[in-house]
C-alpha cells in the first residue's frame, strides 16, 4: 500500500530526527564503552553494556527521537508558529525536558528489568532506579538527551527555514555536482498585489502574504511539490517531470489551493476585508540544478523553462485566463472529466523569438 503525500512528506521530517538521536546515542555509548571497558570499572547505578542493552537502547532511542519528531511536526510546532527563533527554542526545550525526565525514567527501568532480569516492579529494579537518580550517571544520561534535544530542535528549525528537500539534498550531496533533470514549473502570482498593499498598508499587507502562503501548504504537501522559491507575493512550485504528470498531481495543486482560500474566505474577509485571488502558469522543461553561492549556497535551477514560465504567467491579464500551461505540457497531459483545456493559439512572449501555442484550464461549469 502506497503512503499518501502527506504521510511521506511529515516521514522526511520525522524519521531524521529519529536519526539523529540515533547516531548521538551510539556515540555517547561508544564513548561510554572506551571509558568503562568491559564493565569491571562500570559504576553500580549504571546498565552494564552487553549486546542485549546496545539492541535495546538502539531501538529505545531511535523510537525516542521518532517520538520527539512526531510531536514536534504534529503537534508543538503548531503551538510554538507565532513565536520568534529564540523563544520557540527555549519554550520547546523546556517542554522536552519534561518528556525526556519522563521517558529516562521509563527506559532506564525498562533496562534495569533486562539486565536484572527480573520484573519492572521487582524491589531490586526500583532500588536500582533510586541508586541512579542520585548518580553522576543520571547526570550523564541527562546531558546525552538533552544534547540530542537541541540537535533535533536545531535540525527541524533549519528545516522549516530552508525547507526540508534542500537540506536533505545538502546532506545527501545530491546536488553537489550540478545534474540536468526534466522539470515541471507552476508560477503563481497574486492578483492586484500593488493595490491590496496600498489599501491595507505594508505591515497588515505582510501579515496577509504569511496567511496566504500557509493557506497552500497542505495542498502543495498533497501533490508532491516543493516549494523553490517566494518572490514577494509570487511563489515558484516545483515536481521532476513524471511526479507533476502523476495523477495530474501538478493540476491539482493548482486547484485545491484555490479551494483553500475560498475555504478561509471568512477568515480573510474578517481579518483584512478581502479575498486574495491569484493566476498561475505551469509548464515544462529541462534544468540543470546544483548547489550554488558563496556567502549563501542554495539549490539552484538554471534553464529557459523558469523564463518561458514567467512569460507566459504574464499573458494571463491579456487573456483573461487564471491558469495557463504550455502546448508541451498539454501534449503530455490526461486531462480529467471535470476540467476543460482550451486553446488559446499560438501566442508570441515577451523577449522570446519563437511563440508558442498557450492552453487555459478551467472547472467544467456543471450543466443546467
Amino acid at each position: 500500500m502506497a503512503l499518501s503525500a502527506k504521510t511521506n512528506y511529515h516521514l522526511k521530517r520525522i524519521l531524521p530526527i529519529g536519526l539523529i538521536w540515533l547516531f548521538i546515542g551510539w556515540a555517547f555509548l561508544w564513548s561510554e564503552y572506551a571509558v568503562l571497558g568491559d564493565g569491571a570499572n562500570t559504576p553500580e547505578s549504571a546498565i552494564r553494556i552487553t549486546p542485549r542493552i546496545i539492541v535495546f537502547a538502539s531501538i529505545s532511542v531511535f523510537a525516542v527521537g521518532c517520538l520527539v519528531g512526531f510531536i514536534e511536526v504534529r503537534l508543538i510546532n503548531k503551538l510554538f508558529a507565532k513565536k520568534s527563533f529564540p523563544q520557540k527554542l527555549v519554550g520547546k526545550f523546556l517542554l522536552y525536558a519534561i518528556l525526556m525526565f519522563c521517558i529516562m525514567l521509563v527506559f532506564f527501568i525498562l533496562a534495569a528489568a533486562i539486565e536484572l532480569q527480573e520484573s519492572i516492579f521487582s524491589k531490586n529494579v526500583l532500588d536500582r532506579y533510586v541508586l541512579f537518580f542520585f548518580s553522576i550517571t543520571h547526570i550523564s544520561t541527562a546531558v546525552q538527551l538533552l544534547f540530542s534535544l537541541i540537535v533535533s530542535l536545531l535540525y527541524a528549525e533549519i528545516s522549516e527555514n530552508i525547507g526540508q528537500h534542500v537540506l536533505l539534498n545538502f546532506f545527501t550531496g545530491h546536488y553537489h555536482k550540478p545534474r540536468v533533470e526534466h522539470r515541471m514549473f507552476m508560477f503563481v502570482d497574486m492578483k492586484d498585489s500593488t493595490s491590496i498593499a496600498e489599501k491595507i498598508g505594508h505591515k497588515t499587507y505582510f501579515k496577509l502574504l504569511k496567511d496566504y502562503y500557509q493557506s497552500f501548504s497542505e495542498a502543495i504537501i498533497r501533490n508532491y511539490g516543493e516549494v523553490y522559491q517566494y518572490v514577494g507575493d509570487e511563489i515558484v512550485i516545483t515536481w521532476k517531470l513524471q511526479r507533476g504528470l502523476q495523477n495530474n498531481n501538478a493540476l491539482q495543486c493548482f486547484f485545491e489551493m484555490k479551494a483553500a482560500l475560498q475555504k478561509r474566505q471568512h477568515r480573510f474577509k474578517k481579518e483584512y476585508g478581502l479575498l486574495p485571488d491569484f493566476k498561475a502558469a505551469l509548464h515544462i522543461g529541462q534544468v540543470t540544478t546544483g548547489e550554488i553561492g558563496a556567502l549563501k549556497k542554495d539549490i539552484f535551477f538554471t534553464g529557459d523553462v523558469l523564463n518561458t514560465t514567467a512569460r507566459i504567467l504574464s499573458l494571463s491579464t491579456e487573456l483573461q485566463q487564471d491558469f495557463l500551461i504550455s502546448e508541451c505540457l498539454a501534449n503530455q497531459l490526461k486531462v480529467p472529466e471535470n476540467l476543460c483545456l482550451t486553446d488559446l493559439g499560438i501566442q508570441s512572449l515577451k523577449g522570446k523569438t519563437l511563440p508558442i501555442r498557450i492552453f487555459a484550464i478551467n472547472i467544467k461549469e456543471p450543466l443546467t
